[in-house]
């Protein structure tokens, strides 16, 4: 069974175990053996991370979120956050923010606090009164599990009436150490840490379970405010201890230079707190500089989870195995003797690529040591031992899939397979892709599924999901499924024929096309059509739209690239066909606010700021403006500082609206 076959069996055992266990508290499998699936299923991600966005079972601490769980569209999201792993990772954070700042010399000031080990929750307050608690679910909608966080105590029902009319307080709940081993020894079934038992605890359809589970809460966040609560990060947190939330009482007021040595204290202390950590969180202190940093991605720019140092451990490597991924990428990762890696179960660990196993020169058979940090791959450090007999590895040439030529273009580290869409690897992890979180998104058609379809000729490409209704009662008579779950398949199906521009994109799968360059080219073309129809007229090199691809910013000549090649190929466009006849793709909604004088408009900007030229264009965008790098007849306004050179002198040529800085400062409400 090779490991696709190995983690869909693991995850469909897990799924079943979580239900009986979670929805009828009738478990079907010991502990013990419950733990092994999740170390094992664990272990192969660790190798695969592409396919994680499939292993559902693992990411729900219970089972899948029943109807009593209603959703929940968090108004400010709830974003995950940056990870650095030692002090020149987080000199280059600070870095980061000097120059998005323009700083130089001003010393920085943080609020460091423990970074829990627990479930983030969203608590709405409305005139005052609790209302509503959300989990983060992925960031942006989340479950409503209020009933559930009513059982706490020390969750106050009220705010004092300096409070906002509406205001969202962020916060963990966790399990205490003490707690979760007194829950542990009171039943059967136990938990494997104190998150997951906080978790499963709260995630719970009937709150009367939770009220049995000793659950805590620190509170540490704000979401969205009617008005503003603090000036500092410091002292919202002293309002919030006023308001009666318990906040960690470790967390600490440090300036820029005292940030390592609360790091060590805190990796000292950690064994000893009565709660699990597994790191520090510095945020910077001064909210209007946290406003004007804004997010990148996912993460905020003014903030950043230190973790403690990675765990290591040395084992045997078995075999250097080759995957191919959706881009025809070919990939080695080392198969190990299974080895306890602070608490998981490894087994897979990545060597990223040729020249890195040559560079190592690690070899079949060597002692190796390798470490995982937080949720990092496992990756190897070095050889420790040289085993008996060894070779050095000779990395392939041809595609072990498909058996296609498989070579390097240029100065790409990475060897492709030629076969394209005749290599059946590409064509799955192409579709499993398109169906995945992120992408399309549809509900029952996770790996195992889609390669299961693919076997039996119902899938092809990419369209050919939406004609997988038309085979319900085919597909029902399959072995392990039935007329329920092929209903729900259809269901689930049919509710992705509409999607936004952004995840469509990101769907197709173009290389070095991610959840983030496709949000970038949604929001710069607005719609399917327009993006579809610039793309094919920049294949002409010279034409308006190849000069504006290449003057989008953060689209590089690289992945201008590879969307043209995209569209260069015949069987892509016939593949965008038909999906343009199966689906129907949204325009992508201006993020600016309707009042803003800077919304839909394209900006350049040139010549030496005041103001550090990241935030600037940070601030327009914000506010709806499409940041361009070059100046073309598109453009709507062209801001010039000091030392302005050709582009102001092209803007004046063409007629386009010349700003000072001052006017785009007055513009953007700076």
């Amino acid at each position: 069974m090779n490991d696709k076959d190995k983690l869909n069996a693991l995850l469909a055992q897990i799924e079943a175990a979580n239900t009986a266990y979670h929805e009828h508290d009738a478990p079907e499998i010991t502990d013990a053996a419950y733990d092994s699936l999740r170390r094992e299923a664990e272990a192969i991600l660790a190798a695969h991370p592409d396919w994680r966005g499939q292993a559902k079972a693992l990411t729900q601490v219970g089972a899948k979120p029943a109807s009593g769980f209603r959703k929940v569209i968090h108004r400010t999201p709830m974003l995950s956050l940056d990870n650095v792993f030692d002090e020149v990772e987080f000199e280059d954070f600070i870095a980061r923010i000097r120059r998005f700042l323009g700083l130089k010399d001003e010393a920085l000031e943080f609020v460091a606090e423990p970074k829990m080990d627990g479930l983030s929750i969203s608590l709405t307050y409305e005139n005052r009164l609790f209302v509503r608690a959300a989990t983060r679910g992925d960031g942006t909608e989340g479950e409503d599990v209020t009933a559930n966080i009513l059982t706490l105590a020390s969750l106050p029902r009220e705010l004092p009436h300096d409070a906002p009319d509406f205001i969202e307080i962020r916060g963990e709940v966790y399990m205490s150490k003490a707690d979760f081993l007194a829950l542990n020894e009171s039943q059967a079934r136990q938990f494997a840490n104190p998150r997951n038992a906080a978790a499963g605890s709260l995630r719970q359809l009937d709150p009367s379970i939770t009220a049995k589970r000793k659950l805590s809460l620190f509170a540490y966040a704000q979401g969205e405010a009617s008005v503003p609560v603090a000036q500092t990060h410091w002292d919202y947190l002293a309002t919030l201890k006023r308001w009666g939330f318990a906040v960690n009482p470790l967390s600490r007021l440090v300036k820029e230079g005292g940030t390592e040595l609360f790091q060590a204290e805190m990796g000292a202390e950690r064994a000893a707190l009565p709660y699990d950590i597994d790191g520090v969180v510095y945020k910077v202190n001064d909210l209007a500089l946290q406003n004007r940093l804004g997010f990148v991605g996912r993460a905020p720019r003014w903030a950043v989870a230190w973790k403690f140092p990675a765990e290591k451990a040395s084992t045997v490597l078995e075999d250097i195995e080759i995957q191919v991924g959706r881009t025809g990428a070919l990939t080695p990762r080392a198969r190990l003797k299974p080895v306890n890696v602070g608490g998981v179960l490894v087994t897979y660990a990545t060597l990223h690529n040729e020249d890195e196993i040559a560079r190592k020169d690690v070899r079949i058979g060597d002692t190796v040591e390798l470490q995982r940090a937080g949720d990092v791959i496992p990756q190897i450090l070095g050889v420790l031992k040289r085993g008996a007999h060894t070779h050095p590895f000779k990395f392939p040439d041809h595609c072990p899939v498909c058996g296609s030529l498989a070579v390097r273009v240029d100065d790409d580290v990475v060897r492709r397979c030629t076969g394209g869409l005749t290599c059946p690897a590409q064509v799955v992890e192409r579709l499993i892709h398109f169906c995945a979180r992120g992408a399309f998104d549809i509900e029952g058609m996770g790996e195992k599924t889609v390669r299961e379809f693919h076997d039996a000729g119902l899938l092809h490409g990419a369209a050919d999901i939406f004609s997988l209704p038309a085979h319900e009662a085919e597909i029902a008579r399959r072995e392990g499924w039935g007329e329920l779950s092929a209903a729900k398949l259809s269901a689930a199906i049919a509710a992705r024929r509409e999607i936004g521009l952004a995840r469509f994109i990101f769907a197709l799968g173009i290389r070095r096309i991610g959840e983030n360059n496709a949000k970038l080219l949604a929001r710069h073309y607005g719609s399917y059509t327009h993006w579809k129809e610039a793309m094919l007229a920049a294949q002409v090199i010279g034409s308006d739209a190849r000069l504006e691809l290449g003057s989008i910013s953060g689209i590089g000549p690289a992945i201008a690239q590879d969307l043209l090649s995209f569209f260069a190929e015949s069987h892509n466009l016939a593949t965008l066909e038909r999906l343009e006849a199966e689906v129907r793709v949204q325009d992508e909604e201006a993020a600016a606010a309707i009042d803003s004088p800077l919304a839909g408009k394209v900006m350049v900007f040139t010549g030496t700021l005041s103001m550090a030229r990241l935030e600037a264009k940070a601030r327009a965008e914000a506010l709806g403006a499409k940041v361009t790098e070059s100046v073309s007849k598109k453009t709507d306004y062209v801001v010039v500082g000091e030392d302005a050179g050709s582009k102001a002198k092209k803007a004046a040529d063409l007629g386009i609206t010349i700003l000072s800085e001052q006017a785009f400062r007055d513009m953007a409400g700076l």
